[in-house]
């Protein structure tokens, strides 16, 4: 399968997972709002996700994945098999034991966590209680993170891909079936339909851990790659297998600390603060997620099997047609997020619990989190060119610049501009995180812009430009009116913004050149099957 042909399949699988929890986030505003059980429920989901990037989809992966496909390339399939039941001797009773001292130290690592609950008598025991029920999430979706690095790395993208689908749908039913008999939060004191509503979805992120993993453990077996328990033991692939998560895990989850510097300092704010967070990122994820994730997926196996192969050329362009594939998408997205963040919430989110002033403050919040978009995508093209060649340490390097910077600027800006402050910190910790990394790889020659990418750049740039205009053109004059109606007008005020600008860029990006039809046919084309060995 082509690297573009991989990308638009976890891409497209992606986007089917983020539509389903576009609808979980709506159903969530809808429920909880944006108020104090909102808040502590945020954190609960927070904890294990950040963990979960950290070490499961993110370091862990970064390091297995090209051990794993190496192993397959020059030993053969039952010796990766072999290793990845040796590293799932190690990975499941560490993650056990890990679960564990979490559970016991929950009180102190809320405490850490969110330092404004503390002294809340409302936040900080659900908090605590929540977040207790949804950890051992991390367990479950780690596991399923081995499984998906293996058939990731055989060519089969759909299964992981699909896998945040089903979490999406426990978590929907759940709201449907559970929440909706507690009624929407209330403003002024918290009920106790609220309070029942953050149980339900805690324990409903628990059992879609569970299923996810079950999913990919059979879709492992239906490929052949089912793994038995072995005793423990550290042979040495493993012992290289752990060297290289180790770093990975700060290198590869740099967002999602910068996230967590976030959340600590959110929680000083006013109640809400958090949740105001939660909801903008949830719509600047779509686009790291379906794009950034999907461009990851595909590059770090293609470019790990290319370098064991030698073939330094094929993955070097590889390597550049992924970056021009990110800027194709993230700078549109970017742009259309800056110029109208308002209506995009409002239409959204604006229902229920969730009022005109809780839109109005994460519209400003996404609006700062859309500055470093295309700095969230980029960087997730990048560092597979790093992992790859197995050097995971230094993406940590230059994390813990970003992480730096992240907090200086979080800390200068939170007086001026509360919680906006602190998603514009982030992302310009973001694009710091990316820059750094494409430099370091220009500079040691595993990287270099060819005359494509550099020709087209700046052709994106501007018919992203030429997009944002138009929408600021409609969202002046042509569609307040639509906004102030009923769900179905606002819906397709909401459907012209995303068609229209999508139409627009796509004739701005055909007119100067920044992409052609022929390639996106080409995408679209199926690899024509190889003619039996005669």
């Amino acid at each position: 399968m082509s690297l573009f042909r991989s990308i638009a399949t976890v891409g497209g699988l992606t986007m089917l997972s983020r539509i389903a929890g576009f609808v979980r986030d709506l159903l969530i505003a809808r429920y909880l709002g944006a108020g104090p059980v909102a808040d502590a429920f945020f954190v609960a989901l927070r904890l294990p996700n950040f963990f979960r990037s950290l070490f499961a989809e993110g370091a862990f992966t970064a390091g297995f994945l090209p051990l794993f496909s190496g192993t397959e390339a020059t030993e053969g399939r039952a010796a990766a098999k072999a290793f990845a039941e040796q590293a799932l001797a190690v990975l499941l009773p560490a993650l056990f034991v890990f679960c564990v001292a979490a559970q016991l130290a929950m009180p102190l690592v809320i405490g850490l966590l969110a330092p404004g609950f503390l002294g809340d008598a409302l936040r900080f025991p659900l908090a605590v209680t929540l977040t207790a029920i949804t950890f051992p999430y991390l367990l479950f979706i780690s596991l399923a993170a081995l499984y998906g690095a293996m058939l990731n790395s055989v060519g089969r993208f759909a299964a992981m891909a699909a896998t945040p689908v089903l979490l999406n749908l426990v978590m929907i039913g759940a709201l449907l079936g559970f929440a909706s008999a507690a009624g929407p939060a209330q403003t002024g004191p918290v009920q106790t339909g609220p309070a029942q509503t953050g149980h339900v979805l805690a324990w409903a992120l628990f059992a879609g851990g569970i299923v996810q993993f079950l999913w990919l453990a059979f879709e492992a077996r239906r490929a052949g790659l089912a793994l038995r328990l072995r005793r423990p033991a550290l042979p040495a692939k493993v012992k290289r297998l752990f060297v290289l998560v180790l770093p990975a895990a700060i290198g590869a989850g740099v967002t999602q600390i910068n996230l967590i510097v976030g959340l600590v300092l959110a929680s000083l704010l006013p109640a809400g603060a958090v949740s105001y967070l939660f909801y903008a990122d949830r719509i600047n994820q779509l686009t790291v997620g379906v794009v950034g994730v999907a461009i990851a997926t595909a590059l770090l196996p293609a470019i790990s099997a290319q370098l064991a192969r030698g073939e330094t050329a094929a993955a070097m362009a590889n390597q550049n047609r992924a970056i021009e594939f990110g800027l194709l998408l993230s700078l549109p997205a970017a742009a259309a997020l800056i110029a109208v963040p308002g209506p995009v919430i409002a239409i959204l989110f604006q229902r229920g619990a969730f009022d005109a002033a809780t839109a109005q403050a994460t519209a400003l919040a996404l609006l700062a989190y859309s500055v470093g978009l295309p700095g969230y995508v980029l960087s997730r093209t990048l560092t597979p060119g790093f992992h790859a060649r197995q050097d995971t340490r230094t993406p940590v390097k230059i994390a813990v610049i970003a992480i730096a910077v992240n907090l200086v600027a979080s800390i200068a800006l939170m007086p001026w501009l509360g919680h906006v402050g602190l998603a514009l910190a982030t992302a310009l910790a973001a694009c710091v995180n990316t820059l750094l990394l494409g430099a370091t790889l220009h500079r040691r020659g595993h990287w270099r812009a060819d005359t494509r990418l550099r020709a087209r750049a700046w052709r994106i740039l501007l018919a992203a430009l030429a997009m944002a205009a138009g929408l600021l053109a409609a969202d002046r004059w042509l569609l307040p009116g639509w906004y102030a109606g009923p769900d179905l007008l606002r819906f397709a005020a909401l459907a012209l913004l995303v068609g229209g600008g999508l139409a627009l860029y796509l004739l701005a990006a055909l007119a100067c050149g920044a992409t052609r039809p022929a390639e996106w046919r080409a995408l679209l084309r199926r690899p024509a099957k190889a003619a039996p060995a005669s």
